[in-house]
């Protein structure tokens, strides 16, 4: 088994940063931007305002037999800064994998986007004998990249 515990990709997007929160920020356009092909849609989401919110997507993938939901529940918030999430199926705690969006500004029309999936704090070992982590590519991290960059430069 791999000693890796994450994945970081990053890419400066030419967009402002607070366009790019704005984007990030709503679970809505989460489907466009999610490079793995997971995402199926919204359950039930509002703007990511604080740490603390939940939001529930509806996903697809064979590492779940099919058809399941996610239950987000945010753990990192900084406005035009940071948001970070840590996921479990729907009704159930997180195990311990995490989403991590870092922005830096880098002029009025440009951001830096730091892109992390880190699943260091998972310590179930069934489960990690399960899921084959990283379940998600640093291929499919870039191409979320991609997407973000398309969706916040049009």
């Amino acid at each position: 088994m791999s000693e890796q515990t994450s994945v970081t990709v990053d890419r400066v997007i030419d967009a402002p940063v607070d366009t790019v929160f704005d984007v990030l920020s709503n679970p809505q356009r989460h489907q466009k931007l999610d490079g793995s092909g997971f995402i199926r849609g919204v359950e039930h989401a509002d703007r990511i305002q604080k740490v603390g919110d939940v939001f529930t997507m509806n996903m697809d993938g064979p590492h779940m037999g099919g058809e399941y939901k996610t239950d987000n529940h945010v753990t990192g918030y900084a406005k035009d800064k940071l948001l970070a999430w840590q996921t479990a199926p729907a009704g159930t705690e997180p195990p311990g994998w995490e989403w991590v969006w870092e922005l830096e500004s880098q002029g009025p029309d440009a951001t830096l986007v730091r892109h992390t999936y880190d699943w260091s704090k998972v310590t179930d070992k069934d489960l990690l004998q399960q899921v084959k982590f990283p379940l998600v590519s640093a291929d499919q991290l870039e191409d979320t990249l991609a997407r973000l960059a398309a969706e916040t430069t049009g």
